[in-house]
């Protein structure tokens, strides 16, 4: 079951009408949003019990805190212990704790969102009770709504070597961790020095290096390669080879003629 932002009105309505238990206490419950839109993470009780002197405790992947109501103190309103990655960006639904409803909303999401949230009710009688929401945070890419597609990767031409040219490949803000490699025209895969990967905020950055000799297209091609969500993009940068000249001169000729950047 998969559920998307939507109107709080219609939301609300939802939950008060139908009676339904919203989060699963076995398997999880799916909200999808888009990066930068905001999402409601349903937790409600199916008996409709009055939770304003409850305790509920949102916590995301088991460890950080997300928001936690103890008969009126929480997070908003002075209550220590929030986790800075969800200060000043989730809230609950005051006028809905009577019915049961201790869903929250998180506003502005960001990829490092996605993950698994636990509703707990630890002083439920008779054993408390749990709720698991797993949240997706997609980022759009040519228009598609694809989780962390990496987008086209970025080429440079790092200028002569002793042996050839060195060329650099730049793949950035991708999750899961694409495959990055180099390729000549002809589709052989090229060797290549280890990867460079960075992770910042969910997303990874690669950076891939290769040395090529002149051929007789002289095109090289960068191709990045996520399996897991089937999302493949490239791009091809031509190299000039300057021959038998020196070493230098013919570093100095590349910087000159400006083919140290990406050319189609």
């Amino acid at each position: 079951m998969f559920w998307t932002a939507a109107p709080l009105l219609v939301f609300i309505c939802l939950l008060v009408f139908t009676g339904t238990t919203y989060g699963h206490e076995h398997g999880p419950g799916v909200v999808r949003v888009v990066e930068g839109e905001d999402a409601i993470l349903p937790c409600s009780l199916s008996t409709k019990e009055d939770i304003v002197q409850k305790l509920f405790d949102w916590k995301k992947d088991g460890q950080k805190e997300v928001f936690l109501y103890d008969a009126g103190i929480h997070y908003n309103n002075g209550r220590p212990g929030q986790d800075e990655q969800f200060k000043g960006r989730v809230s609950h639904f005051q006028e809905e704790l009577k019915y049961g409803n201790a869903s929250i909303i998180i506003r502005n999401t960001k990829i490092e969102d996605r993950g698994n949230y636990t509703c707990a009710f630890p002083r439920l009688k008779p054993e408390g009770k749990i709720f698991n929401i797993e949240l997706i945070v997609e980022w759009t890419f040519k228009n598609r709504n694809i989780s962390g597609a990496a987008p086209p990767p970025y080429l440079k031409n790092l200028g002569a070597t002793e042996d050839g040219v060195l060329l650099q490949c730049v793949v950035r803000g991708a999750f899961p961790k694409p495959k990055v490699e180099w390729q000549d025209s002809d589709g052989n895969v090229l060797p290549a020095e280890e990867p460079h990967v960075s992770e910042r905020g969910g997303r990874y950055d690669v950076t891939l290096l290769t040395n090529v000799t002149k051929t007789k297209t002289n095109r090289f091609r960068c191709v990045a390669t996520q399996e897991n969500i089937g999302h493949v993009t490239d791009d091809d940068i031509y190299v000039p080879f300057c021959g038998e000249i020196s070493f230098n001169w013919c570093l100095n000729l590349q910087i000159l003629l400006g083919f140290e950047e990406h050319a189609h």
